[in-house]
């Protein structure tokens, strides 16, 4: 590779952009399936194998508070994984939270119900959904750091989108196994036994992750950072004007706040509509159907798979809409469309028609690709490279503990309080108005140079921080 990292021609041809945004996208999906297949679990079956003295609309709830838990620990492993991934790299910390993920995981495919060990179940349950929890908090700045760090600036939104089409890939792995296991197994068989099945099949992101292992280098980016640290210490040193100049904080987690706090929490305030609405979409929409409107388990499942797979395509076609047109104005145009299709998605859905609940959920993942497809270039855009793994990563997990982990159980208590949809969508609606106030307040980022080549290791960037 000749050049430098900040005009692009360091980075690697195209093809082996692709192969790195691919590694990215298969280690995103394993993990993504791994953390959603708990949700279609919780739907289907937990509630009779771990709360099993529970009322149905109870053991719903203890179900999905078990699912939230996760949520809460996710900044707490953005937070750790960041804090690895600035100080020794993005690879690294992408294959740790992928190996944390693949015991977790599998654990719970072996967990014995409460009918077994009693008590004990539950608790462990919500030990192992907290292990997720920090994995994926982890998983996601790598994997977005590895696509967007190595990929020229007029593709950015494009290849950052390989890590965030691992989200509706893992849906698909994990619906179509359900629905082959709910179609073969017996109910009995399959309460059993058969719901294990998904969760052991995670053992195999260890292989992904040790393939990646060899096959990938750390990202230009993060290494022209530390060649860059290493020559001002060197410099620092020679002068004698050592702690003057190098001093820098324990932590890049405290850097990232000190810095761009306003970049955090106004990311984190345009993620919470797009996670809120997500788990609505694929986890609460399952048990609403299936319990509430009498549609079958597989009618439910195809409907979701049927708009993943087009979410598949959405997500990359407007990330390279972003690389046009800028990431807040296609982000904003899918919170806006979000807001206008909170009533029609729910009036359509309680026409309780398999055909209905497909188009609810296909339209609403179209709005919702909007904002997700570039998100990966947009959050790792607003922060220089030596806090980036952080900051995006905090900017993210916070809106994903805000907003997704407790939407199935928000969503339940106000069916049950209000006894019409109506009271979902209005929750929705406000959180996309929420989204398009804190878009509308940051700059826009996707001229924005990631190099960090004038930045002082100080922490004080020298480039312009987006408002």
């Amino acid at each position: 590779m000749t050049g430098s990292a900040g005009d692009g021609s360091e980075r690697l041809d195209e093809r082996s952009i692709r192969k790195v945004a691919s590694i990215a996208a298969v280690g995103s999906t394993i993990e993504w399936y791994d953390f959603f297949i708990f949700g279609t679990a919780a739907a289907l079956v937990f509630p009779d194998l771990f709360f099993p003295d529970a009322s149905p609309t109870a053991g719903a709830l203890l179900t999905f508070s078990v699912f939230g838990v996760a949520f809460l620990a996710r900044p707490i492993g953005g937070i750790v994984w960041g804090h690895f991934g600035d100080r020794v790299g993005r690879k690294k910390a992408f294959l740790a939270a992928l190996f944390t993920m693949a015991v977790g995981t599998t654990l719970i495919g072996v967990l014995p119900t409460y009918a077994t060990i009693g008590i004990a179940a539950p608790i462990i349950l919500t030990v192992l959904r907290f292990v997720q929890g920090l994995a994926v908090g982890g998983q996601w700045g790598g994997a977005a750091l590895l696509a967007t760090e190595f990929a020229p600036k007029h593709k950015r939104g494009f290849y950052g989108s390989f890590a965030q089409v691992g989200v509706p890939l893992g849906v698909i792995f994990g619906q179509v196994l359900f629905i082959i296991l709910a179609s073969q197994v017996a109910p009995e068989a399959f309460a059993s036994w058969g719901w294990r099945i998904p969760f052991l099949v995670s053992v195999l992101l260890i292989g992904v992750a040790l393939y990646a292992q060899r096959k990938l280098e750390d990202t230009p980016a993060f290494r022209r950072l530390q060649e860059l640290q290493a020559e001002q210490a060197q410099q620092a040193a020679t002068t004698g004007a050592g702690e003057a100049t190098t001093r820098r904080s324990s932590s890049p987690i405290i850097d990232a706040f000190r810095q761009y706090p306003r970049q955090i929490l106004l990311g984190a305030g345009a993620f919470i509509v797009v996670n809120a609405t997500f788990y609505i979409y694929i986890v609460y929409i399952l048990d609403y159907a299936t319990e509430d409107l009498g549609l079958s388990t597989t009618a439910v499942l195809v409907a979701i798979l049927i708009a993943s797979i087009i979410t598949v395509v959405a997500l990359p076609t407007f990330a390279a809409l972003s690389d046009r047109i800028g990431r807040r104005r296609t982000y904003l145009m899918g919170a806006i469309a979000t807001a206008v299709w909170a009533v029609p998605f729910f009036l359509l859905v309680d026409l309780a028609q398999p055909w209905a609940l497909a188009v609810a959920l296909v339209v609403a993942q179209l709005a919702l690709s909007m904002m997700y497809g570039p998100q990966a270039a947009f959050f790792s855009e607003m922060f220089s490279a030596r806090v980036r793994y952080s900051g995006a990563s905090l900017g993210y997990q916070i809106g994903a503990a805000l907003g997704g982990g407790f939407s199935p159980v928000i969503a339940t208590a106000l069916l049950a309080a209000t006894g019409t949809t109506l009271a979902i969508s209005v929750y929705m609606i406000v959180l996309a108005l929420l989204a398009v106030a804190c878009v509308w307040a940051l700059t826009e980022t996707y001229q924005t140079d990631m190099d960090d080549e004038a930045d002082d290791v100080s922490g004080r960037p020298s480039r312009t921080s987006p408002r």
